[in-house]
């Protein structure tokens, strides 16, 4: 999975933005902490979510089930809108 050619990215200060384009179903912009920007980040190449799992056990220091938590949750609500390509 990858993020959405449709999305493109920007960092603003400490938050990442996913902005839709025109080619987008969805209309808008989605905001995320820095927990979230690092999840985009890895989104830029392909990757599961266990490889991105295994990218932030090497940043942050949580539980694994913590930071697989956090990764789901991002990463299906990226899906539902349409921001991921699987």
């Amino acid at each position: 999975m990858k993020l959405s050619s449709s999305f493109i990215t920007h960092d603003d200060g400490d938050e990442k933005l996913v902005v839709s384009t025109g080619s987008a179903d969805f209309s808008g912009l989605a905001r995320g902490n820095a927990t979230a920007g690092f999840i985009i980040n890895c989104l830029e190449n392909d990757t599961t979510e266990d490889e991105i799992v295994d990218k932030m056990l090497e940043k942050f220091d949580a539980p694994r089930e913590v930071i697989a938590e956090d990764v789901h949750k991002i990463v299906e609500q990226l899906r539902s809108i349409g921001a991921i390509d699987d």
